[in-house]
């Protein structure tokens, strides 16, 4: 019973909430994924009904969340000793066996009654087979999971890695050849494992093609590392697997990168944190523990798990920029700022950076400091690169918002002969043509484009009855216009627009409802917001056509049949 004891010992348990109380608080903690409560709450809970199975499997889940392991083993263990079945409890005594090398009790363990699951117990096996002292029978077991429909990816590149390990290079790449190389674009690690296995091999000639084949030639910091000392002729030591506890973490890892963005967040955190317990210098499972952290609304918990990759690393810079964005997202964009602008310093030749820093300006409204950090990223990044084209564009949207048209249009249109078919910048430079009357039959082509890829983004299908309107198309405007307040259905701009637009075809009193409607949906703390509540409210006192004499426009005026 030491899970009991331990459970009683914690400060606060016996306290604070009845059981019932304490389990809804928990399970509205772990819905909200703030796990850190949802173990508090649970274990208050548990102490008023020690033996409640659900309850010993919330708690363990939860702390597995945290990458609480030590903590989550005297309830897993519980669990087990009871005969239940919980996979969280089972990964937590499986993973506390594999820290200890405790390879005969690995392999002797009933996977019908404490399995995890068929890859994970498959893979594993293999592992412990090797950590015994069976190369043959770890190959023969790997050889097994991949027979298993949907698995065989897996187990082969575990069947590499353990071939790697024994220093058998050269059939660890066979099977990264075998298939047309389909192993290799796996996953990133899959492919960074086969250079340093073809490094090895002495042929760092083959390892460079590879990354730049693998990467399109894009490289960030840490592919740049690698590829540096591929040139200079530096035999890479393999390093993605030193140990088979190395290789059960990478049991972990990969299922976890796999199941990211494919089921519940916290579901593929719990691979990742158990892939940084059995080893703590995987940065890649920290950066997919973090990455999940954030999208899962836990900032602060991103924030330390980023904080973790030490500054030497290659992956240094990826889990700064990641830490910055944890930080933007927990509204805490004077800090994200603080961490950029240190980056960029560490690191001044980095386009990445400054392009991460100059959005946050941006967002913040601070353009100037914007158009500086975009300066610096275009000045960093090469003509031909792909990506050039978008650092144009927010560089366009801070000279548009300064009222710098001139230079604002030169980067639009520069963004769009480097790729002319994006729709945001198609509509951006369409909206602000038609705004300003200037070139409105380019700009309803350019809208028209960026509708065609986009036919459900209300910002654009606005644009496309908004530049119609303009035209004096109003019958052709309305449709567009209903359909862009479908999609967008509580934006102020939108509904404002569909108003005047009804107004110019005579439906004035729907064009006053849609007026009002935009009216109530106006943040009055939006300093800068593009619906002008003053003005709308004068266009339901006195109706557009006043509202344009008095503005000194030209009145509404159907367009003929030459437009």
């Amino acid at each position: 019973m030491a899970a009991l004891a331990i459970i009683t010992a914690i400060p606060g348990a016996g306290f604070a909430q009845s059981g019932p109380g304490a389990y809804l608080a928990g399970r509205q903690a772990a819905q909200d994924s703030d796990f850190a409560s949802a173990v508090q709450y649970y274990t208050r809970a548990l102490t008023q009904d020690r033996d409640n199975a659900d309850l010993m499997e919330s708690v363990t889940a939860s702390q597995l969340a945290l990458g609480q392991i030590e903590r989550a083993l005297p309830v897993a263990k519980h669990l087990e000793q009871l005969g239940l079945k919980s996979q969280v409890a089972h990964m937590v005594v499986t993973a506390n066996l594999i820290a200890a090398g405790d390879y005969d009790a690995l392999l002797a363990r009933d996977l019908e009654k404490v399995g995890i699951g068929p890859l994970v117990d498959g893979l594993i096996k293999g592992w412990a087979h090797l950590g015994a002292g069976s190369q043959a029978l770890a190959l023969e077991q790997f050889d097994s999971v991949s027979a298993e429909s949907g698995l065989r990816g897996f187990a082969l590149y575990h069947k590499a890695m353990a071939l790697a390990l024994v220093g058998d290079f050269q059939a660890a790449d066979a099977i990264f050849d075998a298939e047309n190389g389909r192993l290799t674009s796996m996953a990133r690690r899959a492919a960074l494992a086969r250079v340093q296995i073809l490094s090895q091999l002495g042929r760092n000639v083959d390892a460079l093609d590879l990354l730049a084949e693998t990467f399109d030639g894009v490289f960030d910091p840490g592919l740049t590392d690698v590829a540096d000392r591929l040139v200079s002729g530096e035999k890479l030591e393999f390093d993605h697997v030193t140990s088979v506890q190395d290789g059960m973490a990478e049991v972990f890892y990969i299922i976890g990168a796999a199941l990211a963005g494919e089921t519940a967040g916290d579901y593929a955190l719990i691979y990742a944190r158990l892939a940084g317990y059995l080893r703590p210098d995987h940065i890649d499972a920290l950066l997919l523990s973090a990455e999940i952290l954030d999208d899962l609304g836990q900032y602060t918990l991103a924030v330390e798990t980023y904080k973790q990759v030490p500054f030497g690393s290659p992956e240094h810079n990826a889990a700064e920029l990641g830490r910055a964005e944890a930080l933007r997202r927990a509204a805490k964009p004077d800090a994200a700022i603080e961490v950029l602008e240190r980056l960029a310093k560490d690191f001044p030749n980095l386009p990445r950076v400054y392009s991460a820093l100059g959005d946050l300006q941006r967002q913040q409204e601070n353009y100037v400091a914007a158009i500086k950090a975009y300066d610096r990223a275009l000045e960093y990044t090469e003509r031909d690169v792909r990506g050039r084209w978008f650092l144009l564009y927010a560089r366009g949207i801070s000279f548009e918002r300064l009222d710098m048209w001139e230079q604002s249009e030169a980067d639009f249109r520069a963004a769009l002969e480097l790729s002319p078919d994006q729709p945001q910048v198609l509509n951006y430079l369409g909206y602000s043509l038609v705004e300003k009357q200037s070139n409105l039959d380019e700009a309803l082509d350019m809208i028209q484009r960026a509708v065609a890829a986009r036919p459900d983004s209300g910002y654009i299908v606005d644009s496309l009855g908004w530049v119609l309107y303009r035209l004096g198309r109003y019958d052709e405007a309305v449709r567009h216009m209903e359909k862009a307040v479908e999609l967008m259905a509580v934006d102020p701009v939108v509904n404002d627009h569909l108003g005047d637009v009804f107004w110019a075809v005579g439906r004035f009193r729907e064009a006053r409802f849609q007026w009002k409607r935009a009216l109530s949906f106006v943040d009055p703390e939006d300093a800068d917001a593009e619906a002008d509540p003053v003005r709308i409210r004068r266009k339901i006192e006195v109706g557009l056509d006043v509202v344009l004499a008095e503005e000194g426009a030209e009145p509404l005026k159907v367009a003929d049949e030459d437009g």
